[in-house]
């Protein structure tokens, strides 16, 4: 049975993780491996990282250099982008409330509502860490600027990775050095993002959360869902709906996968049109209230679940479906971590990026007052998308 992240015990199943993990830490003796373990955290420092991190560079400094100057340019639009969605999202709240997306304070844009998909969560994590934490290292030994620590930490229900260099040299580089380190972590992820991406374009599941005009170029689309039957005495035998009927629209809305059915309320009359034998009908459907939960509205058919989209480029076998959304899972959280990190906020990369773009331009209370005002704007948007998430789920979405 999946384990329900919108209920009132979702605090608690947390909590107890934690214990299981603070304690099997203390029994295994991990401060012996450099873990500092606390009540409230894990932490990991490793003082050889400059070291791995000089070879790799040795092997690859030609595209690294080139990887850091993108970085520069990347942080700008990344950071744009991030505003986009976040306002973008505010207004679909109010015009358009179904593509709301429900944000978290992990990870906006990435809602974890079952065990599988938290344990997928999980699996992802370290990846998009080491691959963020990573570039940032990488392209700091690039810039000759040393790394004394790097390493992971968990805070409950909270994960970072970090890699820590030398303060003195990294205040002492100059301006682009810094902004290409700073920009590294969001840009490596992205790009794997899109390199991920670029495989699961073969996937029947990934159309699901592909856009148009990418969609029909990437997807043969299916002409809608398929009707297994009909349920006896239901609005749908009613309106005279048959098995094997094709369900192109409901109420306006397309209909190409049963991911597009829209919410229905029992009592109302919805207008759904079909394909039967290839010709096009229309009918009205008395919605009636499901067995199992009065409130939610059935039309009254057994459908056809399986995705019917299929890859234009269908080069992979794609058998396993743990597989395919753990896949999912990775490109998801890469993509908006590499994305949310570039917003100007205190503990995210980019606020630093901003701070180091207007620093010693203007006095240093000026920097700290334009920095705290574009602190406010950024948080008021994240806030807002965050109450509103509330207003649909509330607070125990994560």
């Amino acid at each position: 049975m999946e384990l329900d992240f919108i209920t009132e015990n979702s605090i608690i199943y947390v909590l107890m993780a934690w214990v299981v993990i603070v304690v099997s830490a203390k029994v295994l003796k991990l401060e012996r491996y450099g873990v500092e373990i606390k009540a409230y955290s894990l932490v990991y420092k490793n003082k050889q990282v400059q070291s791995v991190l000089t070879k790799i560079l040795g092997r690859t400094k030609r595209g690294i250099r080139v990887f850091a100057d993108v970085s520069v340019i990347a942080g700008f639009i990344m950071m744009g982008f991030a505003f986009w969605f976040l306002l973008d999202n505010i207004s679909k709240f109010f015009v358009a409330p179904t593509d709301f997306s429900e944000l978290t304070v992990l990870i906006p844009g990435v809602t974890l509502t079952s065990s599988a998909s938290i344990t997928y969560f999980l699996l992802s994590i370290p990846i998009v860490l080491v691959v963020h934490e990573g570039a940032h290292g990488i392209v700091a030994a690039l810039e000759k600027i040393k790394i004394k620590t790097g390493g992971f930490a968990i805070f409950i229900a909270m994960f970072a990775g970090f890699v820590e260099p030398d303060e003195e040299e990294f205040n002492k580089a100059k301006k682009i050095s810094k902004l290409r380190v700073i920009g590294a972590g969001a840009t490596a992820n992205v790009i794997f993002a899109f390199a991920l991406g670029a495989i699961l374009l073969t996937n029947p599941l990934f159309a699901l959360i592909m856009p148009e005009p990418l969609l029909s170029a990437f997807y043969e689309l299916p002409q809608g869902v398929l009707v297994l039957s009909i349920i006896e005495g239901s609005g749908a035998e009613e309106a005279g709906m048959l098995a094997n009927d094709i369900i192109t629209s409901i109420n306006g809305n397309q209909i190409l996968s049963p991911i597009d059915f829209p919410s229905l309320t029992p009592g109302e009359t919805a207008e759904v049109s079909v394909l039967r034998d290839g010709e096009a009908l229309d009918f009205s459907v008395n919605i009636t209230p499901a067995p199992e939960d009065p409130e939610r509205g059935l039309i009254g058919i057994m459908r056809d679940n399986s995705l019917a989209y299929k890859p234009v480029y269908n080069f992979i076998e794609w058998n396993d479906p743990s597989v395919s959304m753990f896949l999912l899972w990775l490109w998801m959280i890469s993509f908006f971590i590499g994305i949310i990190n570039m917003l100007p906020l205190p503990i995210l990369d980019g606020g630093k990026f901003i701070h180091t773009i207007i620093d010693q331009r203007i006095s240093e209370k000026s920097v700290n007052g334009i920095m705290w005002g574009i602190y406010g704007i950024t948080f008021a948007l994240f806030g807002l998308n965050i109450a509103l998430s509330y207003v649909k789920s509330g607070w125990f979405t994560i």
